[in-house]
């Protein structure tokens, strides 16, 4: 699943993390708490991310196939949210 990343005069290394960890650092300082965030914690903030998104899109794709459908809409997101015990933190934060 990782992707190659060819950086001009160096050979192929896999991609540890399919979100920019750029991206990720900056929005890890929009909070006033954090002042630094060291590279391994904007790293496992990314995996993490990575991990959650794909545990919720696979609950609500399994959402989706019960309605006989392959494409996911709202209400597959909502019904995994329902659902599932570890996303209930999200109820109403989809509205």
């Amino acid at each position: 699943m990782a992707e190659a990343v060819v950086v001009a005069g160096e050979e192929e290394r896999p991609r540890l993390s399919r979100l920019p960890l750029s991206r990720v650092k900056s929005i890890m300082k929009a909070d006033p708490d954090v002042a630094l965030a060291a590279h391994e914690a904007v790293f496992l903030i990314a995996k993490a991310t990575e991990l959650f998104i794909e545990a919720i899109a696979k609950d609500a794709y399994g959402f989706a196939l019960q309605g006989k459908r392959k494409t996911l809409q709202r209400k597959d997101l909502d019904n995994a949210v329902d659902a599932v015990d570890e996303f209930a933190f999200l109820e109403g934060a989809l509205d």
